[in-house]
């Protein structure tokens, strides 16, 4: 046996045990988020994982709330996904159908995503050392550095134990990118073109997002596609090379979001997910809930000028406050280290893709980003940062190195400080969400017992409940619901006759907006909300301590 082979299969063997150790942390550190986090928050994930359920109990593709009156048909039981996309969900339902349909199971589904998604960070780190032609020291710490600490940080941990978008479409983003920067290196096969086509066909079925990783492509092949054609003077044009580029990778995608496309035609009259214009017409947060003041583009022109630049300064604020808060202090050197990340071609894709969601996400929806549409997919743009991080640390540590004239391995130094400093914020912010889970559980364990007590039983076939929270209030007590807009009483009174004389109104005083101290300012309509006395059980007292509920007595 030759040397060469006998060092062949030590990098093979040492690919492996890494590959399985970067999956082996992740996944543990969201088994242990998730032994904290034991009821779905935000509301998004309770929807995900309520509509799973469903789907393996033989309901179907069908969600008991309605939080957007934007997309008919506005019926009960309401079909599920006329904004969001189906695929974290049947992620969660394959593993309850074996596991069980219980929140664990669906978090089970997320957790492993996370892994791969960290074994993927973990690949472009060896890939940015190995364009740097790094010692394979160096190569390793950047390597292993990147899956670690993308295993272990807050905001990738909390989204790994609540089982949303965020990890999936993370993990296909991060894929889709390291096979863009592979194919723009030379002339790709059809194979891997095929093959980026699925990875961004999955991602089309997770998030919206999905067409700024195309265009993230679409710009990386025509770099790939002047390279290709120099090097086959008069074979074939730039133009030409570049549709052929996105066009193969474009058909396979259309393909698989194809019949997706047709179940909401069919269901919804549009193939396409809804309520994107609007979103992008929002003043406040809560115009997702309008019911008759919905968002135009008059009202959104009649706001003015300073109004709308205001509006995109704070959702600039909150998504650089998101990436980072959340993952400092190593977001902040990463940060820091991007300018120069273009430089490096295998970091080009997951840059692009990072640079246009970050600014349409501010210039274009700035309200909704501050209602978690940027987070939701900024798992890949965190795990950007996280490479960029490990990079400048290298590079800082290995110039100190030269000029103390070191003569010890030091690279480890780098990874040391990124996992300890991600191992230290999530286990000291982990337990603030875990005590906001329990008590939104214990609210709404508490609310039925209290509202039978007040004599408005929640009943089987009873009109929906009106709230601020819908889909928690449905998932947690299987009784339809439909969110409070933030609107007069007169059309919270039409939103209710429209829905079958809805009686019962339960508003959460400390989520804002006019309700419910507009009913003590004698507008018309008020007259007909009549407070209900809510006393929980003992031991669910104190959870329902913000919340009131009203009987709607008017015809």
């Amino acid at each position: 046996m030759t040397t060469g082979t006998m060092n062949d299969r030590s990098s093979r063997s040492e690919t492996v045990v890494s590959a399985v150790a970067v999956f082996g942390v992740s996944v543990v550190a969201g088994m242990w988020a998730a032994g904290f986090l034991t009821f779905p928050r935000p509301e998004d994930v309770a929807y995900y994982v309520g509509v799973a359920r469903n789907l393996v109990e033989g309901r179907g593709l069908v969600t008991d709330a309605i939080w957007s009156y934007q997309t008919p048909p506005l019926v009960f039981p309401r079909p599920a996904f006329e904004v969001w996309l189906p695929l974290p969900t049947f992620l969660a339902a394959g593993v309850m159908a074996i596991g069980g349909t219980t929140f664990a199971a669906a978090q089970l589904s997320a957790i492993v995503v996370a892994g791969l998604m960290a074994v993927l960070a973990w690949r472009l780190g060896l890939d940015v050392a190995a364009e740097r032609g790094l010692p394979a020291e160096r190569a390793r710490a950047i390597g292993l550095g990147s899956g670690l600490t993308a295993g272990v940080c807050l905001p990738l941990v909390l989204a790994a134990a609540e089982p949303d978008s965020t990890i999936p479409f993370a993990a296909l983003a991060l894929a889709a990118c390291l096979l863009m920067a592979r194919l723009g290196r030379a002339r790709p096969s059809r194979v891997r073109l095929v093959g980026l086509g699925v990875v961004l066909g999955l991602a089309a079925l997770t998030r919206n997002e999905v067409i700024w990783l195309s265009l993230a492509w679409a710009v990386v092949a025509w770099q790939a596609a002047g390279r290709i054609a120099d090097g086959a003077p008069g074979a074939q044009t730039r133009g030409r090379v570049w549709l052929e580029l996105v066009a193969v990778p474009g058909i396979v995608t259309v393909a698989i979001y194809t019949p997706w496309a047709i179940r909401d035609w069919l269901t919804f009259g549009s193939p396409l997910p809804g309520q994107a214009l609007a979103n992008a017409l929002s003043l406040d947060g809560r115009d997702i809930f309008a019911w008759r003041d919905r968002p135009t583009l008059e009202r959104y022109l009649a706001a003015g000028l300073p109004h709308l630049i205001g509006l995109r300064w704070t959702g600039f604020v909150h998504n650089a406050a998101n990436l980072l808060v959340l993952g400092a202090p190593t977001s902040l050197i990463g940060l820091i280290g991007l300018p120069l990340a273009w430089r490096l071609q295998v970091l080009r894709p997951v840059l692009l893709y990072s640079v246009i969601t970050f600014m349409v996400s501010t210039l274009v929806f700035p309200v909704s980003s501050t209602w978690g549409t940027f987070l939701h997919a900024a798992g890949a743009i965190h795990v950007l940062i996280i490479v960029s991080a490990l990079w400048a640390l290298d590079g800082v540590i290995e110039r100190v190195r030269r000029r103390r004239a070191w003569t010890r391995p030091v690279a480890w130094i780098a990874p040391l400080a990124t996992v300890a400093a991600g191992l230290l914020l999530t286990a000291t912010l982990l337990p603030g969400q875990a005590d906001a889970a329990r008590r939104t559980a214990a609210r709404y364990a508490a609310l039925p017992i209290a509202l039978r007590a007040a004599g408005a039983v929640l009943q089987p076939g009873a009109p929906p409940v009106i709230t601020d929270f819908p889909i928690w209030l449905a998932e947690a007590t299987r009784h339809p619901a439909i969110a409070l807009p933030n609107e007069p009483p007169d059309s919270v009174l039409d939103l209710a006759a429209h829905f079958g004389g809805a009686s019962i109104l339960v508003i959460d005083r400390a989520n804002g907006g006019i309700w419910p101290e507009i009913l003590e300012s004698g507008v018309a309509g008020a007259e007909c909300f009549q407070a209900l006395p809510l006393t929980g059980p003992p031991e669910g007292a104190d959870a329902l301590e913000d919340v009131v509920a009203y009987r709607i007595s008017c015809p």
